[in-house]
């Protein structure tokens, strides 16, 4: 009985998002990372992206795997509007770090819209507790929208990839002026 109690619980925990810590009206941690955009080497500032406007800062466990690459090509495809909105998307993993300049560039992921960075040893995906539970040091895929000022206005954790998209959008959208 108790092991059946406990593959439930277990269950019903891989199944449920978890919560990201960082919530929204929190200080997001700045941040300067090394990544690509389009095949290019570049050093990505938060401090100095949220200067333009909002940030939909996501983390994605690991470059060029199923989910990542779903995930990747939906913001690519987004980039238009959530440039329309005034915001500036960034992806970050812990994860397959020698993949990223590969997928940045590629037409069926990022396609070259929007950086991708890496965060060796999941430093920075530790500072808004979006690293994963079972294996620490990958990040977790969790996104969330920062506001010009520096306060988080939105944070979605959930390991299927198909609604961070417009759950930050969304967010975004939602802010007065794109957050500017």
């Amino acid at each position: 009985m108790n092991r059946l109690v406990l593959a439930a619980a277990l269950g019903a925990l891989i199944a449920s998002p978890a919560a990201a810590a960082l919530k929204p009206g929190e200080t997001a941690p700045d941040f300067t990372l090394q990544g690509f955009q389009a095949g290019k080497p570049l050093t990505f500032s938060l401090a100095e992206a949220r200067k333009k406007g909002p940030v939909v800062l996501y983390f994605f466990p690991a470059a060029d795997t199923p989910g990542c690459n779903i995930e990747a090509k939906m913001f690519a495809d987004a980039t238009p509007q959530f440039a329309a909105a005034g915001a500036t998307v960034i992806g970050v993993t812990a994860g397959k770090l020698d993949k990223l300049q590969q997928i940045s560039a590629d037409n069926d992921k990022c396609s070259g819209k929007f950086p991708v960075a890496a965060d060796p040893g999941a430093t920075v995906a530790r500072k808004y507790d979006a690293v994963m539970a079972a294996r620490p040091e990958l990040s977790d895929r969790t996104s969330f929208v920062i506001a010009p000022n520096g306060k988080i206005v939105h944070a979605y954790t959930k390991m299927d990839p198909s609604e961070h998209v417009s759950e930050t959008l969304a967010a975004v959208k939602g802010l007065k002026g794109g957050g500017k």
